[in-house]
């Protein structure tokens, strides 16, 4: 029976020193500070932002969120994100996905200064950690979130590991690929055009879900003894709870992939509760890099 990584613990531990360098940082007269940035009514956009922007004053930053409406050009995006750049309070500027089909994404993104780009989706943290140069890059916060789960079980070095990746998104897939990598696993990136993957995920000492497909990847696709790590957050029907009742669900059939690892992340509680401490943590890093600080590791 698996070990179940706790990614709320985790989590909590994360805050907790992102909450004690702050109070470090306040002694140089620095207060790390997040904007978060929404565009329209998403309901599942409110939620993340107002969690994010919850834990971000919990943490003790000064934290800024600009909720406009669905109709707002692109250009007044740009000169939003172009204000914020220049605000030297701002260290962190986070623009909320999916944005209206009107706005190009790619645009917004891009626009965001890298040094404030906390959710690390600019093309040149993206080159910073492609290259291994993690120390000046920004990561993004899911993937950086489940390599520390990975740590808690394998340690920081993976040398002589064979790690499976499911999923090729820019967002989970290739970064986590990166990360993976730079530890010194051997890394394959599977997906939908790949043959037998099942076979491939059986030679996997880590395997990361991030498809966005419910339960998936089977319980006899988990080599025994694996570290596996469910990136993904999936809501399916629940009848059993009551008619138009709906329950989370990973990428990973959790029943029965428990029974063949040695480690996993459970959905809900698994990796989700980590993309946001990692935000912070993100956040607090660039406020220490502008203050000309060595920023804390996690």
């Amino acid at each position: 029976m698996a070990d179940i990584i706790d990614g709320k613990a985790l989590a909590e531990d994360v805050v907790a020193k992102v909450k004690v360098e702050t109070a470090t940082l306040a002694k140089s007269d620095v207060t790390p500070g997040l904007a978060v940035v929404i565009v329209g009514e998403d309901p599942a956009s409110q939620v993340y932002v107002a969690s994010k922007s919850r834990r971000a004053k919990e943490c003790g930053f000064h934290s800024v969120q600009h909720s406009l409406p669905v109709e707002t050009s692109e250009h007044a995006l740009v000169s939003l994100v172009e204000d914020l750049n220049a605000d030297p309070a701002i260290h962190g500027i986070l623009v909320q996905l999916p944005l209206p089909e009107h706005i190009d994404e790619t645009r917004i993104i891009q626009a965001i200064d890298p040094e404030k780009d906390v959710d690390g989706f600019h093309f040149i943290n993206v080159g910073r950690l492609g290259t291994g140069a993690l120390d000046s890059a920004f990561v993004p916060c899911t993937p950086a979130g489940a390599m520390l789960m990975l740590e808690r079980v394998r340690g920081k070095d993976l040398s002589g590991l064979s790690a499976v990746v499911i999923g090729r998104s820019n967002i989970v897939g290739k970064p986590m690929a990166n990360l993976l990598l730079a530890a010194n696993a051997t890394v394959t990136i599977a997906h939908s055009r790949t043959k037998d993957l099942p076979a491939l995920a059986r030679t996997a000492d880590i395997l990361v879900a991030a498809v966005g497909r419910p339960e998936m990847i089977r319980g006899d696709w988990v080599k025994l003894g694996a570290t596996v790590i469910d990136v993904g957050i999936n809501r399916i029907p629940a009848p059993e709870k009551g008619e138009g009742k709906t329950r989370l669900v990973g990428d990973v059939a959790f029943a029965e992939a428990k029974e063949s690892a040695g480690a996993i992340t459970p959905v809900p509680g698994g990796v989700g509760p980590m993309t946001i401490a990692m935000l912070m943590a993100n956040t607090l890093t660039s406020a220490f890099r502008t203050a000309g600080l060595e920023p804390p590791a996690f």
